[in-house]
């Protein structure tokens, strides 16, 4: 781990893995709170690192001092609840020495049960003898190739921090200091411009990455994604819709560009074309690769907004069919409990106008 000023977070993190792992090392990159006395009580590997705006080369200096044939690495608001705990335990015990990598989930934002929302894989377990090394300054990755196990453990992300400029301001320097961007860092410093709301220079650098042609097909698809959302942003529906088109020149349609189509559609009220897309989402599988995968656009959110389009395009039935779909993945979403009121008292009224009439 690397960790600076994390003395909220630190202990937890620790708790969570102390008996699934056979040492701790923590760098430090330079606290003034109760951070490394915290660690001290974990561990006696604790290190100083010079902090020099290149999480690469903190993440590689602590790297350098593990010992164990295996290393896996956290941020200090991680944790690995039980269930994974013991999941990870087993793969301790199976896991083949031919593996070099072991890809986990890491559910970067989860429900109040620890339910993922927003998800993807990322390298967490690494071979230490084929000394891996980190890239990039900031969101820092570890290139891998062969010999990787995907596994459906999951490292949970508790993320309590306040927005920051940090990683802006590291890449800013970059550009000051005419250094090159990998393909990798421009889609990253395109999602700090965007996070900062400066709108025209996100779409530009997603643009810049798109360009390369370097990247993987998952974060393609999620620079056309974000060009779209940018898009929709600025009130301008028709790029949106060119870049959520685009997504799928990468690989099979996924279900965060269709439901983004479809949401353009139903506000233009073209339910025909809304419920289409939405339809189309509940045929698709999620994708077991590296991709960001927002779940509740795979099932949740088709379902909940074909009962509202199917509504409006004055067919009931259908409407309260997958209002219920929708209650099989949230039973207790308020737009369910309320949906099936409102359509349960819409049948009695239609009912009612039948006696009538007859």
């Amino acid at each position: 781990m690397i960790v600076k000023n994390e003395e909220d977070t630190l202990a937890n993190c620790l708790n969570s893995v102390k008996e699934i792992v056979d040492e701790i090392i923590i760098v430090d990159t330079g606290s003034n709170d109760r951070t490394k006395e915290i660690a001290y009580s974990f561990t006696d590997k604790v290190y100083d690192f010079e902090w020099i705006n290149d999480f690469a080369a903190a993440r590689n200096f602590a790297f350098s001092k593990a010992t164990m044939d295996y290393q896996l690495w956290l941020d200090a608001d991680d944790i690995i609840i039980e269930k994974d705990k013991a999941a990870f335990l087993d793969l301790k015990k199976t896991l083949s020495p031919e593996i070099d990598i072991v890809l986990m989930n890491y559910n970067y934002v989860v429900d109040n049960n620890n339910n993922p929302i927003y998800s993807f894989h990322r390298e967490r377990l690494l071979k230490r003898l084929n000394n891996y090394q980190w890239n990039d300054p900031v969101h820092e990755y570890i290139e891998y190739r062969d010999n990787y196990l995907i596994s459906e453990i999951a490292v949970t992300h508790k993320k309590i921090d306040a927005f920051s400029d940090r990683n802006l301001k590291i890449y800013e320097e970059q550009l000051r200091k005419n250094l090159p961007f990998s393909s990798r860092s421009l889609y990253y410093y395109a999602r700090e411009l965007r996070d900062h709301k400066k709108h025209i220079e996100a779409i530009k650098f997603f643009n810049k990455f798109l360009d390369t042609k370097q990247g993987a097909p998952g974060d393609n698809i999620n620079a056309c994604l974000e060009i779209g959302k940018i898009y929709k942003v600025l009130g301008d529906n028709d790029n949106a819709l060119k870049y959520f088109f685009q997504s799928f020149s990468y690989d099979i349609p996924r279900a965060e560009s269709c439901c983004e189509i479809a949401a353009i559609y139903k506000e233009n009220q073209d339910y025909r074309k809304a419920i289409y897309w939405y339809e189309h989402i509940l045929t698709l599988e999620i994708p077991n690769d590296a991709s960001i995968i927002m779940v509740d656009s795979w099932n949740f959110v088709p379902a909940i907004e074909l009962a509202v389009c199917y509504y409006n395009n004055g067919d009931i039935e259908k409407a309260v069919y997958y209002n219920e779909m929708a209650g099989k993945f949230k039973d207790k979403h308020e737009s369910v409990l309320h949906n099936r009121e409102f359509f349960k008292k819409e049948r009695s009224k239609d009912f009612f106008y039948k006696e009538y009439k007859h």
